[in-house]
C-alpha cells in the first residue's frame, strides 16, 4: 500500500478504537491503542516487518476483542469495515486480519503468530501487559470487572486453556501467576524478549513488596490474616 493509503486507513483505525475505547476505565483505552501501536513500529523497525501492516493491525489489535466487542469476535467486522477502502489490497487486508485474529493470549491455547508482522503486534500487546503499565492496567481491569484486589485463601489456577481462562474471576494478584509472570517466555522478537526481561524482575520486585506489605505486623500477633 503506498504512504497516503496507509497514513489515511491508520487514522480511521485510529478514529475506530476512540469510538470504541475512549472512554474505558479498565487498561484498554485507546491510549493502550497507542502505546501498542508504537510498539509494534519500534520492533518491525527492528525486525524487518512491514510497518504498514505491522501499525494497522496493531490498532485495530482490540476493536473486536472478545472481552470488549463479543459480537464481533467471530468475524472482526470492526476491523474489516476500516479496511474496506479499496486502496487496500487483499493480501495486506487479510495478513493485517491474520495478525489480529492470532494476537490474543489464551492460556495453554495461545498461538504463536504466523507472520513477522502478527509477532510484532503480538510482543507490543504483552508488552504492554508487564512492568509498571502493565501493573497499573492489572488493577484497573480487575476493579473495572469488580474484582477483589488480593485474597490469599484463593490460589491461582496456571495450566487453562481458552475456555477456562476466558471464564476467570479471581483477584487480580493471581492474574499476574496466571497470565502476565508467563508472558517474558512468549516474546516472539529478540528485541521484545529484553524488554520483557526488565519488566518481568520489576514485576516481580512489586510482587515482593505487596506481599511484604500485605503481611506488615505479622510477627505482631493478634490478628489473624482473612
Amino acid at each position: 500500500m503506498t504512504d497516503e493509503t496507509a497514513a489515511r486507513l491508520e487514522r480511521a483505525a485510529a478514529d475506530c478504537a476512540e469510538k470504541l475505547f475512549g472512554g474505558d476505565p479498565g487498561g484498554h483505552d485507546r491510549f493502550h491503542t497507542l502505546r501498542v501501536a508504537r510498539t509494534a513500529l519500534y520492533l518491525a523497525g527492528r525486525t524487518g516487518a512491514d510497518p504498514h501492516v505491522t501499525a494497522l493491525a496493531a490498532l485495530l489489535h482490540d476493536v473486536d476483542d472478545r472481552k470488549l466487542s463479543p459480537g464481533t469476535a467471530g468475524t472482526l467486522s470492526n476491523a474489516a469495515a476500516v479496511l474496506s477502502d479499496p486502496a487496500l489490497d487483499e493480501a495486506e487486508r487479510n495478513a493485517i486480519l491474520t495478525a489480529i485474529r492470532e494476537v490474543s493470549f489464551r492460556g495453554t491455547d495461545s498461538v504463536t503468530p504466523s507472520t513477522l508482522e502478527g509477532m510484532c503486534v503480538q510482543d507490543a500487546d504483552r508488552l504492554d501487559a508487564v512492568g509498571a503499565v502493565g501493573i497499573a492496567r492489572a488493577f484497573a481491569y480487575g476493579g473495572s470487572r469488580g474484582r477483589k484486589l488480593y485474597d490469599p485463601n484463593e490460589p491461582p489456577e496456571t495450566d487453562m486453556d481458552g475456555e477456562a481462562y476466558a471464564r476467570r474471576t479471581s483477584h487480580t494478584v493471581n492474574h499476574f501467576y496466571e497470565k502476565l509472570l508467563k508472558l517474558k517466555d512468549m516474546m516472539n522478537t529478540e528485541p521484545a524478549k529484553r524488554i520483557a526481561a526488565e519488566r518481568d524482575r520489576f514485576m516481580r520486585a512489586f510482587l515482593d513488596e505487596f506481599y511484604a506489605e500485605w503481611r506488615f505486623g505479622d510477627n505482631e500477633g493478634g490478628i489473624p490474616d482473612a
